[in-house]
């Protein structure tokens, strides 16, 4: 049996993160309230905002999962010390499958090729039939969920286990689990990706698209993580497994992971630019235009140029506060990436901004928070008998 490298801490009951999951669900329930009557009068906004803070949440669950495979293959106390925020993360997702809800009702008011009428008079989505149409669609995203759901399900029961008896045999089902995890998350969301957010135009096509969107929930998982852990940091007693070394590993992580999205989202540009196929340079064309211009600008800006400087600093890198002010600003971020990959795909005329783009993924959000909050809260927040620290110790 492994030895024990830490004591089991738990979130208290007067922990403010303990406060924060009723006042985080009593926020998304207005806000989700709101959504739903403005629904009424305009359904298609609403599914279409709704699409944009679906997938905002969906990636930092989906983001983890793959992070914590990561972890279980690799080691490190860096994984270790955001194993329990992460694992957290994964158990969201019956929820978010729940939340799916909305986006497979709303299929023919987000997709063309929905619309029987729309197909038989395009020859591309006529050829593109048997694959996009509304039940091989809806039943892709079963797969997709239960293979995810599975996923989290054994990974999450399997590191308890190992909180509760340290067993080596634990350890190696959780890496085997990993590596099988990968590669199912490597085509699930890939596929996902296509459905989801590709087809949203569907003349258009990118071979690097699914990299792009695995790389940007990769992104998002360490940019959620990392102020979770800041807060648990600062609340609780972990001096003993969070040190320097383990914040400075955390923010090389989020700098390479800034550098991954970057440079997926060059490629893609550069191969698609250099091509000059006007099915797939109009995607951009209409992304660069008018208001959307501005919103590319930003990107390059703030969600790539700023946050990379300021990681490159090893002393930013070991102060807490810095590292959850990058990532929460990185999570702002990734909204405004995401509405400028889907609300163009609408908006011909150049850039608009609805309410419901906000409030959607502050509905989604606080509810997913609160649910959040609530796993956190129920395990150690950092694993007794991760073999990382006694290698750490070594």
């Amino acid at each position: 049996m492994a030895t024990t490298a830490l004591p089991s801490v738990r979130v208290p009951l007067d922990h403010p993160l303990r406060k924060a999951g009723p006042r985080a669900l009593v926020v998304g329930l207005v806000a989700l309230a709101i959504c739903g009557l403005w629904a009424i009068f305009d359904p298609q906004q609403a599914v279409r905002s709704y699409l944009i803070g679906y997938l905002l949440w969906l990636g930092i669950a989906l983001g983890s999962l793959a992070i914590l495979s990561i972890h279980h293959i690799a080691g490190g106390a860096w994984g270790a010390v955001i194993r329990r925020p992460l694992e957290a993360a994964t158990r969201t997702l019956p929820l978010l499958a729940l939340l799916f809800v909305p986006i497979a009702l709303g299929v023919g008011l987000l997709y063309e090729w929905a619309h029987p009428g729309v197909v038989a008079e395009d020859p591309i989505l006529a050829e593109k039939a048997a694959y996009l149409n509304v039940p091989f669609f809806l039943v892709r995203a079963v797969i997709y969920f239960a293979i995810w759901l599975l996923i989290a399900l054994l990974m999450n029961r399997w590191s308890i286990e190992q909180d509760v008896a340290g067993d080596p045999r634990t350890t190696r089902r959780l890496e085997m689990l990993s590596r099988a995890t990968l590669l199912a998350y490597g085509l699930t969301v890939t596929f996902a990706a296509i459905d989801w957010v590709m087809s949203l135009e569907p003349h258009w096509f990118s071979m690097i698209f699914g990299l792009l969107v695995m790389g940007s929930q990769g992104l998002s998982a360490f940019a959620f993580a990392i102020p979770v852990l800041v807060v648990l940091m600062s609340t609780l007693q972990l001096d003993s497994a969070v040190r320097p070394q383990q914040l400075r590993d955390l923010g090389s992580f989020l700098l390479a992971f800034i550098m991954i999205w970057a440079y997926l989202a060059l490629s893609q540009l550069l191969i698609i630019w250099s091509a000059n196929i006007p099915e797939e340079i109009s995607w951009y064309l209409r992304r660069s235009i008018g208001g959307w211009r501005w919103v590319a600008t930003f990107l390059v800006v703030f969600h790539f140029a700023l946050p990379f400087l300021v990681l490159l600093s090893r002393n930013a890198k070991q102060r807490g506060v810095i590292l959850a002010a990058v990532g929460l600003w990185l999570i702002f971020g990734r909204w405004v990436e995401i509405l400028w990959l889907v609300a163009p795909s609408y908006e011909t005329n150049g850039f608009s901004l609805h309410l419901l783009d906000i409030l959607a993924p502050i509905a989604i959000g606080g509810v997913w928070i609160w649910f959040y909050l609530i796993h956190l809260a129920r395990h150690a927040v950092v694993p007794v008998y991760d073999p990382a620290f006694a290698e750490e110790e070594a």
